[in-house]
């Protein structure tokens, strides 16, 4: 049966919707996804799939949350609000214990800071806030000497970037950037989803993966003394599935900045489209120096908690270097362990988001975004 592919694109824009069928048509009967983008500000491609699947429909986005989180931060440093240079401790003098007095907010966001969890880990409920875990990450030494190397700060980086910049304005990460980026722009991204709109939210699914892959999971070194079992709250007793974090209504409510984002690829490609290109005739957030700032790399090479290679710029992933080297230098963003995926390509105008409902295999951003990010591009340069 040929799955029923719902949304528009642009002229010209028309092979990525036959990449998105082709794809859909090869996955499980009950997909559900989205994916979005836009050039210069104008929306080329929203489309859709799956049985409960909507153009509104929201998503676990887990780490995708970032983009959302550090758009506050680039907003904030742009303002004059906050440094980059200036140590954590001057806005959040609690933060100076075990060492941490040095720690920049630049090193922080570059994911050089060491402080990616607890020896003793966070409950679950601690999980689902951010002023908690930074609370308990304020007396928690660094895993390695600050700005020494780099690791993913899977579940906290947001969190201690939120409580800096409680402290440096008074208000949430997530009240700032429901104010300034979300709301104006009327975006279906959410850091605190308003139970009004619980109807929207679709579910994440746990993955299922095929023989195959599930001897690939059962092949990766594991252990419960590990940085990346530390990193990733796995070393407590009864850690949960992950794939059933978003799908906690506390997580949802509160918007954890760190995983906890809720989305549409509508939300996603949007919030990179007003960030680089403006939205609705709004002129676009960042000014080219700020994007130039928080695109370039600060942190590249094995990453210490995944033991793989990764790239950072400024509490976003470098998105070109290691995975769509045919986008423009300096594109930024942020993928997500469901297998959303979202960024901005500033030289090219392009905006990107997509999210899906089953947590993919093997977590961050799903294999399908190759092909379709790779449709987006080539028909936006061909435009």
């Amino acid at each position: 049966m040929t799955p029923e592919i719902h949304g528009t694109v642009a002229d010209g824009f028309e092979a990525v919707r036959e990449e998105f069928a082709a794809f859909v048509a090869a996955e499980r009967p009950d997909y559900e996804g989205q994916v979005c983008a836009y050039v210069h500000g104008r929306r080329v491609v929203d489309l859709w799939a799956g049985p409960g699947a909507g153009a509104d429909s929201l998503y676990g986005v887990f780490s995708s949350s970032k983009g959302a989180a550090h758009l506050v931060v680039a907003l904030l440093v742009q303002d004059g609000v906050l440094d980059l240079d200036r140590e954590v401790a001057s806005y959040w003098p609690e933060f100076a214990a075990e060492g941490k007095a040095g720690i920049t907010l630049r090193e922080l966001i570059a994911h050089r800071a060491g402080v990616v969890g607890l020896d003793a880990g966070f409950t679950a409920d601690e999980l689902a806030d951010d002023r908690a875990i930074a609370e308990r990450l304020a007396g928690q030494r660094p895993f390695w000497r600050p700005g020494a190397a780099f690791g993913y700060h899977a579940l906290s980086v947001a969190a201690l970037t939120g409580e800096v910049v409680r402290r440096a304005t008074g208000r949430t990460l997530q009240e700032v950037y429901e104010d300034r980026v979300r709301a104006p722009h009327d975006l279906g991204f959410f850091l605190g989803l308003p139970e009004a709109l619980e109807s929207r939210y679709r579910p994440v699914q746990p993955m299922e993966p095929t023989p195959e892959q599930q001897a690939a999971l059962d092949a990766a070194p594991t252990g419960p003394h590990t940085l990346a079992s530390i990193a990733y709250n796995t070393h407590v007793p009864m850690p949960g599935e992950p794939a059933d974090y978003p799908n906690s209504r506390a997580v949802r409510a509160n918007g954890p900045a760190s995983a906890g984002g809720v989305a549409s690829a509508r939300g996603l490609a949007g919030m990179y489209a007003a960030a680089v290109s403006g939205l609705g005739g709004r002129p676009p957030l960042l000014k080219p120096d700020t994007v130039a700032e928080v695109s370039r790399i600060h942190s590249t090479g094995r990453d210490l908690v995944s033991g793989t290679y990764k790239s950072f710029g400024l509490g976003f992933q470098a998105v070109a270097d290691p995975w769509y080297p045919f986008l423009g230098a300096g594109s930024f963003g942020h993928a997500g362990a469901s297998g959303s995926q979202a960024f901005a390509d500033p030289r090219g105008g392009l905006a990107y988001g997509y999210t899906r409902r089953r947590y993919a295999f093997p977590g961050g951003a799903a294999v399908e975004n190759d092909r379709l990010v790779r449709a987006v591009h080539t028909a936006a340069r061909a435009g």
